[in-house]
């Protein structure tokens, strides 16, 4: 039995001298430095932002017709192409004419002739050869001729079907020979030298739009093209149903780019102004607050209040609490915290500017 004690008497001695050799080992070793964190920031700068209302609208021509016939005939001559750009006044369609043609004729010959009746008996109508009756019946057979030579004429014209204005023809849906009637659709005209568009807006936000406002327009056939046009016109009446308003804006089309019927994305651009901007990720929310996190002159970390204004997709207005030039941490503000030294790196220009186009 004493034995056994002694061996647990010189184990345990064994086991304390093992332990403080470690433990003195680990005092005397060097302790190795914590590595600094690395932190992406951008340089504080100002912009050109706005607000801006969202919307969806659809095209339409500045002047849109159905060409229809005015009466019933066949066609005798079809005188454009489809889609052709014509002008005021310039002869689409002739329908048969034959019998206004010849009563035009009869109209004037009638005409003529009682022209030259109420000459000849002028001079004797001042001699009193003639009863001025006659003279006077003579005139009403003139006022009669010349309103049936009006009466020949408006039936010949209405077999010339004209273009009402200048613009792009559409489709033909006809041929020569067909039996026509008031109704039967020939073809289409659009003016799309300008175009209008109309979008609807929540009522919300009426009170901050202005007649004249810049209206932004995009569309899926360009993505990469942006339209500029001008606020024109607001609707009189909300819609009970929607509470929206419909109002439309005009775009100069030159190209003929824009065609009636196109869905467009509008954005309708409000209170333009240099702005001090920074991307959602640097700003850091705590409760009903918002904080950034900046570096000073030795890449220390400052925690900052600020105040924050309008957001946009990617980025958020300062109001308050920055100043420009100052660096403001955008990545890596989980690994950091304030009064921490970091190593800290330029991001890229951060901007709204893209490489899409404008159109004017």
């Amino acid at each position: 039995m004493k034995k056994l004690i002694g061996l647990i008497i010189i184990a345990a001695a064994i086991a304390a001298s093992y332990f403080y050799y470690v433990a003195q080992e680990t005092k005397s070793a060097p302790k190795q430095a914590r590595p600094m964190a690395n932190v992406v920031y951008v340089e504080v700068t100002q912009q050109q932002i706005a607000d801006d209302v969202e919307a969806l609208g659809t095209i339409k021509a500045n002047e849109s017709v159905v060409i229809t016939p005015k009466v019933t005939d066949k066609i005798t001559a079809i005188r454009f192409q489809d889609g052709e750009m014509v002008g005021q006044h310039q002869v689409l369609v002739t329908q048969q004419n034959a019998q206004q043609l010849a009563q035009l004729s009869a109209a004037e010959v009638k005409l003529k002739e009682h022209q030259r009746e109420s000459a000849r008996i002028k001079n004797l109508v001042s001699n009193q050869s003639v009863a001025e009756l006659e003279r006077d019946r003579l005139h009403t057979l003139i006022e009669i001729a010349k309103a049936d030579l009006a009466e020949a004429q408006a039936a010949l014209n209405d077999r010339i079907i004209m273009a009402p204005f200048a613009g792009r023809l559409g489709l033909r849906q006809v041929s020569p020979g067909s039996l026509v009637t008031p109704g039967t659709v020939i073809t289409t005209l659009d003016d799309i030298a300008t175009v209008k568009l109309d979008f609807s807006v929540p009522e919300r936000f009426l009170q901050r739009i202005t007649i004249g406002d810049t209206v932004n327009a995009y569309s899926a056939s360009y993505p990469e093209r942006i339209f500029l046009g001008k606020l024109t016109s607001i609707d009189s009446r909300i819609n009970p149903t929607t509470r929206a308003i419909i109002m439309r804006a005009t775009f100069d089309n030159p190209q003929l780019e824009l065609l009636p019927g196109m869905l467009m994305k509008v954005q309708l651009i409000q209170n333009q102004r240099q702005a001090l901007v920074l991307p959602e990720s640097a700003i850091i929310p705590k409760q009903q607050q918002h904080f950034v996190y900046l570096l000073d002159g030795e890449n220390k970390v400052v925690e900052q209040l600020i105040k924050i204004g309008s957001r946009k997709r990617g980025f958020v207005e300062i109001v308050a609490g920055i100043n420009v030039g100052d660096k403001v941490v955008t990545r890596g503000i989980m690994k950091v915290r304030a009064g921490q030294q970091v190593a800290a790196a330029l991001s890229e220009n951060f901007g709204q500017s893209s490489a899409t186009k404008v159109v004017n």
